[in-house]
């Protein structure tokens, strides 16, 4: 069963906001457009589990926004795989998993305790490739190949 691409949000720069948006394009040489790291190898987009997303803000005591994570997309239904090589589909774009996304220094400065609520199983979600691009949109069917 399918899952669900639920947001989408890129930031243009490091630091800055989160820009939310119902629509976005992806491409193999940039990532998500608009987006200040799409053009960094194996961390083209990275993706963040609705699941997993519930399970650190429980543990956190709190439900911040889940911008908070930093994050490019917000997909429900779909367990995380929790290992590199598989790759996740959304219409005509596909996207390796590449390695877990590391909670970094930053989610900290979002609120306290986020890095440590999102270190376990990786719920800090995945950093991907690109394989191939297109365009996605907030509603799309995501799965999961291989």
């Amino acid at each position: 069963m399918p899952g669900e691409l639920l947001a989408i949000a890129w930031k243009e720069k490091p630091r800055q906001p989160m820009v939310l948006a119902q629509a976005a394009t992806i491409s193999v040489d940039k990532g998500l457009a608009g987006d200040s790291r799409g053009a960094i190898e194996g961390r083209q987009v990275t993706i963040v589990f609705a699941e997993d997303w519930a399970a650190a803000c429980a543990d956190l005591g709190a439900e911040p926004d889940w911008t908070a994570r930093r994050a490019n997309l917000l997909v429900r239904g779909l367990a995380n795989p929790r290992a590199p090589g598989g790759v996740v589909r959304i219409g005509d774009v596909r996207l390796e998993i590449t390695e877990e996304t590391e909670p970094c220094s930053v989610m900290d400065k979002q609120m306290k305790g986020l890095r440590k609520a999102l270190k376990p199983d990786w719920r800090a979600g995945v950093s991907t490739r690109v394989l191939s691009g297109g365009a996605i949109r907030v509603g799309d069917a995501v799965s999961l190949e291989g």
